[in-house]
């Protein structure tokens, strides 16, 4: 009895291993594929045309500091990185702020009040019609600056 169910669960186990590869196996197109293929687009250009054609725009960064801040819109400035080499160059940038731009300060929701000039801020922004929407705000908590400075030799 003891070698039947032995033998009833190894048919079991290899029926079930020859399944699951005979669902690994790909299977080959029947027609092949053209003799000449587009080149690929920029993968930028690329991720702006699906964007496009899926009404969504991929969402870009920005950091740095609050020279001014409106209940529609908010000023910082930055670095950001010349395309094509290493260094950095001072930016600014003006994000419209709306109804669905969600602001963080300490952990906290915020409003466009709450931002203050030198607030350290991180913002995740959308273009829309040439225009640069914020979608979230975070403010950075402020680092001292004994903490930045180191300690005097006596």
């Amino acid at each position: 009895m003891k070698r039947l169910v032995t033998f009833l669960v190894s048919v079991a186990f290899m029926t079930g291993a020859a399944g699951f590869a005979v669902a690994q196996t790909s299977t080959q197109p029947t027609t092949p594929p053209p003799a000449t293929t587009p080149a690929p687009a920029p993968k930028d250009k690329a991720a702006e045309k699906k964007a496009e054609m899926t009404g969504k725009m991929p969402a870009k960064n920005a950091a740095g500091l609050v020279k001014s801040a409106s209940a529609d819109s908010v000023v910082v400035s930055g670095k950001e990185k010349v395309q094509g080499a290493k260094e950095m160059k001072d930016a600014e940038w003006t994000f419209a702020i709306d109804s669905k731009t969600a602001i963080r300060k300490a952990g906290k929701a915020a409003t466009a009040a709450d931002l203050k000039p030198g607030d350290q801020v991180h913002v995740r922004y959308m273009d829309h019609d040439g225009k640069a929407t914020a979608v979230a705000i975070q403010v950075r908590p402020a680092t001292s600056a004994a903490a930045t400075k180191p300690a005097e030799k006596k």
